[in-house]
């Protein structure tokens, strides 16, 4: 288990409590511990907000909560949940040290609308930061058996940014992304909760990753049909504004370092449900030209200039979540820069040809553009104040998605899927060019994150990132 001073350290940088902070970093080790349990690492698929958050986008709101769907409706049985409670609770202590007593579990079964049986159950938990007592907080579990699962589920590495991420990674069966933004956008029309409209609209704004609308369309279709539900459409949503309004900062302010103003999100509705309607979305800001050789950096983690002392890489690391952070809810920072406060609108970051790292902004006091040397950097503060890009946003990864399945009618989950890649000889290739070194790469899949690779000189690459150049067919 990490020490408190970790756990406090990425608090403050990031502007949670360390209570949120500790969640997320237990939420991580419980899913290595689903994912390595025998029983069920095959055959419960990960979904959700924390889905979301731990599979596609570092750059996420915290979430609390652990939803799964189950491929076997027999699971769903009290006494099993505790045996594999328990289970994942001894080697979650062996491996970290972080406690989850069995006698502080809670299994509630019960019937969901459609009169099939759920549960609904409370991990307790003690982590480094947690309270002595009997006063523990708790994960909530979501498990169902009856969802339907329209494509077919992938196995995806789960983000753990903490110092103990096991050197394996950890690896977990996950709803595909276009899935998880269908379910997200079902959600949104059922029950209209504002994590569902931040969730949309996130997705939404993401253009790299944004899926092609005929198929967001095809999956949400089925969802709906299996929940009985109409296909959702703007005018549905009007009348849930006042509650969505209301409940804005209760249900989010906690789970996010600075809450964006609601309105933000509730005026990109119409453009998305056109989006999803028509294919037609709002045409985006081109990037900003930047000097020539510049080489964009979108991955979360940058290899720093070896020029950059060690001890100074965590303050410049925590300085950089802050701003992805505040690019992807499009807020301005107030950067602490060489002595002074600037306000800014952040935009990209890139490598110049002499390895200095720059972030490009528009600097609102000047109203002109600016670009600030990341090792001068002082501090970063994210503010409440909103802008309209007037560029490209290249500050948030675009996260590991999964290419369109084949939909099926089946209400069953299926098993899943390998995440090696299939022969090339079918369907399209995506063609990515490393931002580092310029080696390409031809996937199945449409994402822009690279593993460890050699340049095209046989050297180790230290690139993580990778521009999307074209699709071959």
């Amino acid at each position: 288990m990490i020490d408190k001073r970790e756990i406090l350290d990425a608090a403050t940088g990031l502007g949670l409590t360390p209570h949120v902070v500790e969640k997320d970093y237990v939420l991580g080790w419980l899913l290595w511990g689903v994912a390595n349990h025998e029983a069920i690492a095959g055959t419960w698929t990960f979904k959700g907000g924390t889905c979301l958050k731990k599979c596609f986008f570092e750059t996420y709101r915290f979430s609390e909560d652990l939803d799964f769907t189950l491929a076997d409706d027999t699971q769903l049985h009290r006494d099993f949940l505790r045996r594999v409670s328990a289970d994942i609770a001894d080697t979650v202590y062996d491996r970290t040290g972080i406690e989850v007593p069995a006698e502080a579990q809670r299994f509630d079964l019960h019937r969901n609308p459609r009169g099939q049986l759920a549960c609904q159950a409370r991990i307790a938990y003690r982590g480094p930061v947690s309270p002595r007592g009997s006063n523990m907080p708790r994960v909530k579990f979501d498990l169902t058996a009856d969802e339907l699962l329209v494509l077919q589920a992938n196995r995806l590495r789960v983000f753990h940014p903490y110092s103990d991420e096991p050197s394996e990674g950890i690896v977990i069966g996950s709803y595909a992304y276009e899935e998880a933004f269908a379910e997200k956008t079902r959600a949104l029309a059922e029950r209209a909760r504002p994590r569902d409209l931040y969730d949309v609209v996130n997705l939404f704004r993401n253009v790299d990753a944004r899926p092609k609308s005929t198929v967001l369309v095809e999956v949400l279709r089925q969802k709906c049909r299996f929940k009985g539900i109409d296909l959702p459409l703007f005018r549905h949503l009007e009348a849930s504004r006042p509650l969505l309004e209301a409940s804005w900062e209760q249900m989010l302010a906690h789970q996010l370092p600075m809450l964006p103003p609601f309105e933000t999100f509730w005026d990109e509705l119409p453009a998305f449900f056109t989006w999803l309607a028509s294919g037609h979305a709002p045409r985006p800001p081109a990037a900003y030209l930047g000097s020539e050789g510049e080489e964009i950096i979108r991955t979360r983690i940058v290899p720093l200039p070896t020029s950059v002392p060690i001890h100074a890489q965590p303050a410049m690391q925590a300085h950089l979540d802050v701003i992805r952070f505040a690019a992807s809810n499009r807020l301005c920072v107030d950067l602490l820069y060489q002595g002074s406060t600037r306000r800014i609108e952040p935009y990209s970051l890139r490598r110049t040809r002499q390895d200095n790292i720059l972030l490009h902004a528009h600097n609102r006091d000047k109203d002109a553009h600016r670009s600030y040397r990341l090792d001068r950097i002082q501090g970063a503060r994210v503010t409440n104040e909103s802008f309209i890009p007037r560029f490209a946003i290249e500050l948030t990864p675009s996260g590991p998605v999964s290419a369109p399945a084949t939909a099926r009618k089946s209400a069953r989950p299926s098993r899943l899927r390998s995440s090696r890649p299939r022969s090339r000889s079918r369907g399209p290739q995506h063609v990515y060019e490393c931002s580092y070194c310029g080696k390409r790469f031809y996937r199945k899949t449409r994402t822009s994150r690279l593993k460890k690779h050699k340049d095209k000189t046989g050297y180790p690459c230290p690139g993580r990132s990778a521009r999307y150049i074209k699709t071959r067919y």
